[in-house]
């Protein structure tokens, strides 16, 4: 039927039928790609929200054929970077914008709320964003953006009275991002944005069995469906057809067996992804079960099949000894010992696994191009070449709408770049939600039993942990999650006995691979759950074991690697007046239904692991500015002000002369993946060292500007390095070796409220301490330590993936704005020795890892009943509750 609607002002009229939704009309049809699509259209995520006659809705869920005559208005429609409305610069001035997935569907039912209510209050905010999911800022950030749009609109105050001057200090000031007005208005384009005439779309047959043998793939059906172009199955992948992270295990297509639910079979191309998608549902797959391996304990088992032909199923084993801890243990006139583990998680970015792949050129000399989600683009561009067989590729990472990890492997990119080969066509990938999350790798559960041991005074003696680790599938980089956690295995804590046996083992679960942490999180939450119990049974106050037991300077850790820095004591005295107050405060509520606990956890993050080693490279431009070339991945943490704000205050160059060159691998040195919170500490360095070497070839040279230093014969482009001291891994004996150049310190309080009868947790506040250096950018800096502590909730209390069950948001629990908690953060910045400018580092992991167990240890307190599995659910405090009687 005919429809007429005016959209962002412009009459428009289209033919639709009863299916078209608002969104693909505004997408497919009209190219307004600002708003996004992340939960398979089950109006889950707010992604996709646009207001139409005056109301926010998802456009997800509306029919086009409902619409005559109605007025919608899209992101595109309210501004641009260059003339923006007032509440896309509250998103980027208040420091809402991270990754920017999630953004023009915010902005736009904070919209339709101030339209009506210029002065909203918190929970009238919450409310009117309740349909809008972010996974990055906890949502902190995006409330205080709402109050400030208000005051915009008000007229109480303008965007020119707080933003920062531009022509002032360039170091600890909040910029605005340089992405962040793009991100704001729309017009960053992620992948699936990104248009490719003529485009196949490609829909994947994946197992439903977590092990089975292929015995025959019939796509007769399927090739007669409308609109297909063909098949492609692992005979047609012409190189190794394995992504080889440290392993070469994981198949772009299984040839002969699949090892997890989700493991891909084959790839349909036709015109349209509907068509691909449901013929892809055609294709008739005969498997011969095999018996499933559902646990490590199962893997370990004698008569147990293998998992993989060529590798054990317990594949990597790290010890880790330091002293006597048996004797120690025996030896100590208090002892606890318990038994905890944490789940399988997805690492939920908002973006599906998007890609796009094509070839430039023709014959044996074309470019294969892949477009994606890459964090570490040289490393995934090695992979593919090698899976594939195509030397000639350029990898180029789009807007990135998170990942938290996630996107250490690769996803969809063997498969869409597979296909590009393949039919000699363009294509698109464009996954939904449920698909994204079959494909993807997850948080490694552990399973780990800790003996902790202290003297008359408090001070621990030893620590005894076994931990096993399910590896699932696939082996990604499951030994160096074990080597991480290893390394920071002790914490922030002097512990002069070390007993512990790390061991990694092929399962039939969900394979895993790094999430945000990578692998402290998880030992993390058993050592501080420890400490709790040891000061509980000690009775000795929580705050207090931490100053007695903390680390000092010319101390070791448990790898035995001396440090020189470790200011954990004094974050511990800038906590002391807040748990003070929340310990006065909760004593009130220690009897009735409703009971209120607080909790501590601390944690050692570090950063800048032995033998890292990054490479920037900067050039001085004819307009005098420089541009920065290196593989800086940003799905959201803020890298760009990073490498902008570090740039102008060591060139002392205006901001908008600092160009970024960081998404294109023919384009950018190689600098090692976006992970384990590095970019500031081992990338910034090395920017912080080829810009010194700029300076001084213009002082030699006498120049200050670009034709100068040319007229002079010098280079005008220079490269800088980074790399750590140390070098070599562990001892595979005694896990003894070098460690961390730099750490990252914590402590975080938990206020909890529990509902004694229905198991339910609240989150009331959560208080984190930092001490990660000098901070370059507060706003970013903050955020990051917010959008932990909500990931952290709800790795404590929600969260966890059930391969087969967790389909979509609602069944991963989803954090969302009604579950959002007051937060405040105590920043210290001790400058580190070896930190990057005036001595700064990264912090973007360090603040989930003593979130579980500062909640956990909040449960007890209000309930006296510890919680020893991950996710802390309701039916599990009840149960404990009952248990106890």
């Amino acid at each position: 039927m005919k429809v007429k609607l005016k959209v962002n002002g412009r009459l428009q009229q289209v033919v639709a039928d009863k299916s078209l939704t608002l969104l693909d009309l505004l997408r497919d049809e009209f190219k307004l790609t600002g708003a996004k699509q992340s939960c398979d259209k089950a109006g889950q995520c707010g992604a996709c929200t646009v207001i139409v006659n005056g109301k926010a809705v998802r456009s997800c869920l509306l029919k086009v054929a409902k619409l005559d005559g109605a007025e919608v208005i899209t992101v595109e429609g309210l501004g641009t970077p260059d003339n923006p409305h007032l509440i896309q610069e509250a998103m980027v001035l208040a420091g809402a914008v991270q990754c920017g997935f999630c953004t023009p569907g915010i902005i736009m039912s904070a919209k339709a709320l101030l339209d009506v209510n210029p002065d909203p209050g918190t929970e009238e905010i919450k409310k009117a964003l309740r349909h809008n999911l972010c996974r990055c800022t906890g949502y902190t950030k995006i409330i205080d953006a709402v109050k400030l749009a208000g005051r915009f609109i008000r007229n109480e105050i303008s965007p020119e009275d707080i933003r920062p001057d531009p022509d002032g200090p360039k170091y600890g000031v909040s910029h605005p991002r340089p992405s962040g007005l793009a991100k704001a208005c729309g017009t960053a384009q992620f992948t699936a944005d990104i248009i490719v005439p003529g485009a196949l779309e490609l829909a994947t047959v994946r197992s439903p069995h977590p092990h089975a043998l292929i015995k025959k793939i019939d796509f007769a059906a399927a090739e007669q469906m409308p609109g297909v172009i063909g098949v492609m199955t692992a005979k047609d992948i012409k190189g190794t057809n394995r992504l080889k992270y440290t392993v070469a295990d994981r198949p772009v297509l299984c040839e002969d067996k699949v090892r997890y639910i989700g493991d891909p079979v084959a790839v349909i191309a036709a015109v349209t992804r509907q068509q691909a998608v449901e013929a892809a549902k055609a294709v008739q797959v005969e498997y011969e079960p095999l018996p499933v391996l559902g646990s490590p304990e199962e893997a370990m088992a004698e008569g147990a099949i293998q998992l993989h032909d060529d590798r054990p199923n317990l594949c990597f084993i790290q010890p880790q000894i330091k002293g006597d801890a048996q004797k120690a243990l025996a030896e100590s006139p208090t002892v606890i010992e318990t038994h905890l583990t944490t789940q399988i998680n997805h690492q939920a970015p908002l973006e599906p696994e998007a890609c796009v792949s094509y070839l430039e050129g023709e014959g044996e000399d074309a470019q294969l191009v892949v477009i994606g989600r890459s964090i570490v683009i040289h490393k995934h561009l090695s992979m593919l070449q090698d899976a594939l067989g195509w030397e000639n590729m350029r990898y180029e990472e789009a807007y990135t709408g998170g990942q938290f990890g996630l996107k250490l492997e690769i996803s969809s990119e063997g498969i869409a770049a597979g296909a590009a080969l393949h039919f000699k066509r363009p294509v698109r990938y464009i996954p939904g939600l449920a698909e994204s999350m079959l494909m993807t790798p997850k948080r490694h559960p552990f399973d780990m039993k800790v003996k902790l041991g202290a003297d008359s005074e408090g001070r621990i003696t030893a620590y005894d942990i076994n931990i096993i680790v399910d590896n699932g599938a696939y082996h990604s980089n499951g030994d160096v999650i074990i080597n991480r956690a290893t390394q920071m295995l002790s914490g922030a804590y002097n512990i002069p006995n070390v007993h512990a046996v790390s061991k990694l083992v092929y399962t039939n679960n969900p394979w895993g691979s790094a999430a945000r942490g990578a692998g402290p999180p998880q030992a993390n939450f058993a050592l501080e759950c420890a400490v709790n119990m040891l000061a509980d049974k000690l009775g000795k106050d929580p705050l207090e074991m931490r100053i007695l037991n903390s680390l000092q300077p010319g101390q070791s850790k448990s790898t035995g690697s001396v440090v020189e820095q470790w200011p954990f004591p004094e974050l511990c005295e800038a906590m002391r007046p807040h748990y003070k107050r929340s310990l006065l405060e909760t004593r009130e509520y220690k009897s009735g239904v409703i009971r209120r606990g607080v909790g501590l956890g601390a944690g050692a993050f570090g950063i800048g692991g032995p033998g890292d080693q990054a490479i920037v490279a900067i050039e001085l431009d004819p307009d005098d500015g420089v541009t920065i070339y290196a593989a800086v991945a940003d799905p959201g943490e803020g890298n760009d002000s990073m490498l902008t704000q570090l740039a102008a205050d060591g060139l002392g160059l205006p901001l908008d002369k600092i160009h970024l060159m960081t998404k294109d691998s023919d384009q950018t040195t190689a600098t090692g993946p976006a992970a384990g919170s590095r970019m500031t500490y081992m990338v910034g360095g090395a920017l912080v060292n080829a810009a010194q070497q700029l300076k001084q070839a213009m002082k030699d040279a006498g120049a200050t500007t670009y034709r100068e230093l040319k007229e002079a014969g010098r280079p005008a482009r220079y490269t800088g390095t980074r790399t750590t001291l140390e070098a070599g891994p562990l001892d595979p004996e005694t896990g003894q070796g070098p460690s961390f150049e730099s750490v990252v310190h914590a402590l975080q309080m938990a206020e909890v409220e529990v509902n004694t009868e229905t198991g339910e947790v609240k989150v009331l506040k959560m208080t984190t301490a930092v001490d990660s250096g000098p901070v370059i950018n507060p706003l970013n800096f903050e955020g990051q330590l917010e959008g932990g502590a909500d990931m952290g909730a709800g790795f404590a209390l929600r969260e966890q993936y059930i391969a087969g069950q967790t389909k979509d948001w609602v069944t991963f629990k989803f954090p969302s704005i009604k579950t959002a908690f007051e937060m405040e953060s105590i920043i210290r910045e001790t400058p580190r020795l070896r930190g990057t400018g005036k001595g700064s580092t990264g912090v973007g992991e360090m603040t989930m890892v003593p979130t579980a167990p500062a909640i956990i240890s909040a449960i007890k307190d209000a309930i006296g009943v510890w919680i020893c599995n991950l996710p802390a659910t309701p039916d599990k405090i009840k149960a404990a509750l009952q248990q106890r009687g």
